[in-house]
């Protein structure tokens, strides 16, 4: 069996060079599905930012604090106390869109961006994390 992909993984992976979405989509894999039971095990672990880290690094450590803190509220989980440091606050906004140096883009994305982001200045909009194990109207697959 995989081992646990917790979000101290994910970021640990992401300042190894890792493509961010790849090491995020093996912790929603399991958040969502595989591991759901373990969901607390799952964020529990501070990420270790480095000292001397760049702005991508930083923003990406910013991104993961504000998913556990979100996902932690969505599904009734204990946030744990990292996620409430000052380091996981970007200084500039950060839009993430394909289209996000559109001003209509980056107001839809202000508009719809959960709170737990907005307030660490990161805009992403809502659907970051739908949860497609869950989502209504989705395929049944054969027994």
């Amino acid at each position: 069996m995989a081992p646990l992909q917790t979000m101290k993984r994910v970021y640990a992976e992401i300042l190894k060079g890792e493509e961010p979405w790849i090491s995020l989509g093996n912790f929603m894999h399991q958040f969502f599905g595989s591991r759901k039971h373990l969901r607390a095990e799952l964020v529990s672990d501070a990420i270790r930012v480095p000292k001397r880290c760049s702005f991508e690094q930083h923003k990406w450590a910013v991104f993961c604090a504000a998913s556990v803190e979100y996902l932690c509220k969505e599904y009734a989980i204990p946030c744990p106390n990292w996620v409430h440091g000052s380091v996981y606050i970007l200084a500039d906004p950060w839009y993430y869109d394909l289209c996000a140096d559109l001003p209509e883009v980056q107001e839809e994305l202000r508009q719809t961006t959960p709170e737990e982001f907005t307030r660490r200045n990161i805009f992403c909009g809502s659907r970051t994390f739908d949860n497609k194990y869950e989502k209504k109207g989705r395929p049944r697959t054969a027994a």
